[in-house]
C-alpha cells in the first residue's frame, strides 16, 4: 500500500520553479532516499507534503488524505524532524516526550506510556531523567525523532537528520529510522550524504531543478552507471600475458594487475581454466556518488534565475 504518493507537484518563488512536476510514491515500512544537489527542491518537497506551505499544482496525499484539502488531517498521520533539534534542552528526555504526547492530545497517563515504550525502543532509557542539555549530539537526534514518533505516523519526514553528527551520532540515527521503519512507518529521508542512503534507504529518487530524474532501488540504479569491474593481481607478467589472452581487460604492469568489466563468476572461471592463483582480487562496484553525478550532470537545463527582487527569499524556501 502506498501511504505517501504525489504527483506533478508545482511550487514557483517569483521566476524560480522550486517544485517542477515532482512525483513520489512511498509505501508502508519502506525508507525511501530523496537525493539532489543544493537548491534542487528537496528541502520544498518535504514542506509541501508536510502542509508547511500551499502548492502551485498537483497533488499529494497521506493514507488517502489530501495534504491542500484535508490538512488536519494530514497533519495527524505525520512526523516531522528538520535539521534542527526541536527537543527542550532544560527538560528531561522523558518530560519531552510526555509534554509532546499532551500536546498531542493524549491522556497524562497514555503519554507517560508512550515516553516509556519510546525511550526503551530508542536506547535512552538510562537517560530518561537527565536534562537533554547533557546530551550528546545523537541522543539528542534520537529522542527528537522519537517525538514525532509519539503518535506512530503513518509517513516520518527526516530532513537531513544527520547533519553534524559524527560517526557514532549518525549510526545511532540510523538505527533509530530503522526501528521507525520496521514499526510500519514510511520514512522520506533526505539527505546530502550518499552513503546514509545507500545504509538506509530501499528505495531511491534522485532529484534536480524541481522534479525526479530517476527513482529505484540503489542496486538497479548503480547498474544503470556501470557494471561491477573486477581487478586480478597475478604473479609475474606471464601470468598476466595467459589471463590477458583468455580474457581481455585493461593491463598494469606496474601492479601487475589487469581490470575486468565482467563478473567476479567470469574472471574465476578463467583463473580455474589456466591453473592460475592470483594475488588480489578486488571487485569494485558502482558507487551511488557516481549514480549521484552521473544523474544530475545529465539532467536537463537549469531553472531560470530568480529576478533580482526575489532572489534572496527564493533561494532560502527553494533548498
Amino acid at each position: 500500500m502506498t501511504t505517501l504518493f504525489a504527483e506533478g507537484l508545482r511550487k514557483r518563488y517569483g521566476d524560480l520553479a522550486a517544485l517542477d512536476g515532482f512525483d513520489l510514491a512511498v509505501p508502508a515500512g519502506v525508507i525511501s532516499g530523496l537525493l539532489g544537489p543544493n537548491g534542487a527542491g528537496k528541502t520544498t518537497a518535504v514542506r509541501a507534503m508536510a502542509t508547511l506551505i500551499d502548492l502551485d499544482g498537483g497533488s499529494a496525499s497521506v493514507e488517502g488524505f489530501d495534504v491542500r484539502t484535508q490538512a488536519p488531517q494530514v497533519r495527524r498521520r505525520i512526523g516531522l524532524v528538520g535539521q534542527n533539534a526541536a527537543v527542550d534542552e532544560i527538560l528531561s528526555g522523558r518530560q519531552n516526550l510526555v509534554m509532546f504526547g499532551r500536546l498531542f492530545g493524549l491522556t497524562r497517563s497514555d503519554a507517560r506510556a508512550r515516553a516509556v515504550r519510546l525511550l526503551d525502543m530508542f536506547g535512552l532509557t538510562e537517560a530518561a531523567d537527565r536534562p537533554v542539555s547533557t546530551y550528546s549530539g545523537g541522543m539528542r537526534r534520537r529522542l527528537d525523532i522519537a517525538a514525532a514518533l509519539v503518535l506512530t505516523p503513518a509517513v516520518l519526514f527526516l530532513d537531513e537528520p544527520t547533519t553534524g553528527l559524527d560517526p557514532r551520532g549518525r549510526n545511532e540515527v540510523w538505527d533509530t529510522v530503522r526501528e521507525a521503519a520496521a514499526g510500519g512507518t514510511a520514512v522520506l529521508l533526505t539527505t546530502q550524504y550518499l552513503d546514509e542512503a545507500d545504509q538506509l534507504a530501499s528505495q531511491i529518487s534522485v532529484m534536480d531543478h524541481g522534479r525526479v530524474i530517476a527513482s529505484d532501488t540503489p542496486a538497479a540504479l548503480k547498474r544503470q552507471v556501470g557494471r561491477d569491474r573486477v581487478t586480478v593481481t597475478l604473479a609475474t607478467p606471464e601470468d598476466l600475458d595467459r589471463l590477458g589472452a583468455r580474457l581481455p581487460g585493461v593491463r598494469d604492469d606496474e601492479s601487475r594487475s589487469l581490470t575486468f568489466d565482467v563478473g567476479v563468476s567470469e574472471v574465476v572461471r578463467a583463473l580455474d581454466e589456466l591453473g592460475l592463483t592470483a594475488e588480489d582480487l578486488v571487485l569494485r562496484r558502482p558507487t551511488l556518488d557516481e549514480v549521484f553525478l552521473t544523474l544530475t550532470a545529465s539532467s536537463s537545463s537549469p531553472s531560470p534565475s530568480p529576478s533580482p527582487s526575489s532572489s534572496s527569499s527564493s533561494k532560502e524556501n527553494a533548498r
